[in-house]
């Protein structure tokens, strides 16, 4: 059926449509919208489902690894310093192999505080043992979203869904959903194998000596390369029922044969295409989106940029000292694969600057003057301070 529908909206029908038997969040911009959503549909009969609310992002995340633990589908959303409030019950989830699905609503991390879109809370997180997908427009959220139910429960991983906050959650969108019966017949009931139950008693979560530790989190990184099969069979499958697929992995575009590309994550890949599309990069130009961050697809990356002589790898994280993440992790996944492209990082959009269509032509332009491997493109000297001291005046 479709219908125009804020992002945090479309999200939270599409949730809905997967049948959580528990919901627990605590609200924050931008994410609220997504549970107060589900929250009406619950008290409205709709969504047979127990809405938990509770003190903090920790406690969220502590009954949603409860809930599944006891056998019960489970989901919670949070953003920004609630994603860092609940990290370490993130890392207990994965840890425990629970499959839980979250939505990050991605803003910025404080300080200074900004309540806009940024990468950086999702990053903060992303050594935490959860798959992460990342979504373009509001289609691909409500799509990837029915979808990572699917891998979470068939991997024994965790899957957070990344949305960019208010940049798609709080954007209008003709949106598609799905019927009950499509989700019904792409998503069975819920199973944990290691559910607990007084008739088979099980410990979870013990100690661990140094003996097995190692053990364990070998298995746990094994089963990312399950996630990677499971995550490209779920787009397959669901393409296969709605007519529409969200691109796997690593979706490309653009022109074919170009010898420059970009590669963006997130709603900003939306930008990319548009300006594409209608001419302004000025240039022929592979387009990359990435989609699963996690687990990383160096194989398809490497694919994908055969026959590349540039790629620009556009970041809107910064890992301060070092550079934009993303661009890291792409050099490493290209080195020692032959006629590997020139990386170039460009960091954009921080604390929910804008980043319009003409600022990737810009981005060409500055491959002919050999630019740095990292820049911050799109800051501007003029909001520097003058003296030698690189801290803002207070006053």
């Amino acid at each position: 059926m479709r219908d125009a529908l804020e992002g945090s909206q479309a999200i939270a029908r599409a949730v809905a449509l997967c049948r959580p038997q528990v919901v627990a969040a605590y609200p924050i911009t931008p994410q609220t919208h997504i549970v107060e959503a589900l929250a009406r549909l619950i008290a409205d009969g709709l969504l047979e489902a127990e809405l938990v609310s509770v003190e903090s992002e920790f406690s969220a995340a502590s009954v949603v690894l409860g809930a599944a633990s006891a056998g019960s589908r489970s989901y919670t959303a949070s953003a920004s310093q609630g994603i860092l409030l609940m990290s370490e019950v993130l890392y207990n989830i994965s840890g425990l192999r629970v499959p839980v699905v979250l939505t990050c609503a991605n803003r910025a991390v404080s300080s200074p505080v900004s309540i806009w879109n940024d990468h950086q809370d999702s990053m903060a997180v992303r050594d935490s043992g959860w798959i992460q997908l990342y979504c373009a427009d509001n289609q691909e959220a409500v799509d990837t979203t029915i979808q990572a139910f699917r891998i979470s429960e068939r991997t024994e991983l965790p899957v957070m869904v990344c949305v960019d906050g208010f940049t798609l959650t709080h954007t209008l969108e003709p949106i598609d959903l799905p019927e009950a019966g499509q989700v019904d017949a792409f998503l069975p009931p819920f199973r944990f194998s290691r559910s607990l139950s007084s008739a088979r008693p099980l410990t979870q979560g013990t100690l661990v000596s140094p003996e097995f530790f190692t053990e364990m989190r070998s298995l746990q990184h094994g089963a990312f390369d399950l996630a990677e099969q499971e995550i490209l069979a779920a787009d397959r499958d669901f393409g296969a029922l709605v007519g529409r697929g969200s691109g796997g992995l690593l979706r490309v575009e653009g022109d074919r044969e170009a010898t420059v590309g970009i590669l963006a994550m997130g709603s900003v890949y939306g930008t990319l295409k548009d300006a594409h599309r209608s001419g302004l990069l000025g240039r022929p130009v592979r387009l990359l989106c990435l989609r699963a961050f996690r687990p990383f697809p160096a194989g398809a990356i490497r694919e994908a940029s055969e026959g590349l002589s540039d790629l620009i790898v556009l970041d809107r994280s910064l890992s301060p000292g070092s550079g934009g993440i993303a661009a890291h992790e792409i050099r490493s996944a290209l080195y020692g694969s032959g006629k590997a492209p020139r990386v170039v990082n460009f960091v954009v959009g921080l604390g929910g600057r804008n980043v319009p269509g003409e600022i990737f032509r810009e981005m060409l332009e500055a491959l002919e003057k050999d630019p740095p491997a990292f820049s911050i493109f799109d800051l501007d000297p003029g909001k520097l301070p003058l003296s030698k001291d690189p801290v803002l005046p207070t006053s």
